[in-house]
């Protein structure tokens, strides 16, 4: 169990969204909580795009290994290729 203080501004938008919403202040509460802690949770670049890391694999597996050398390259490929035309 929770007590809650809030401020009477506070108060009278919590309760106009549960009124607008259908919804009891306790639930809008336990809501606005999980999705707070959430928040917290990807506060780290790792938690925030686990679900990106991968997504596009290259099959290549020395990206992170060797990634100044290979953007060298493809710099000078593109420069190559710009001069050529």
């Amino acid at each position: 169990m929770l007590t809650l203080r809030l401020d009477s501004e506070q108060e009278k938008k919590l309760n106009y969204l549960a009124d607008l919403l259908g919804l009891t202040r306790s639930e809008i509460v336990r809501k606005s909580l999980a999705v707070y802690f959430a928040m917290v949770e990807q506060s780290n670049a790792w938690s925030a795009g686990k679900d990106l890391f991968g997504k596009y694999a290259s099959g290549r597996s020395d990206l992170s290994a060797n990634r100044k050398k290979l953007l060298k390259d493809r710099l000078k490929e593109k420069r190559h290729a710009k001069n050529s035309d």
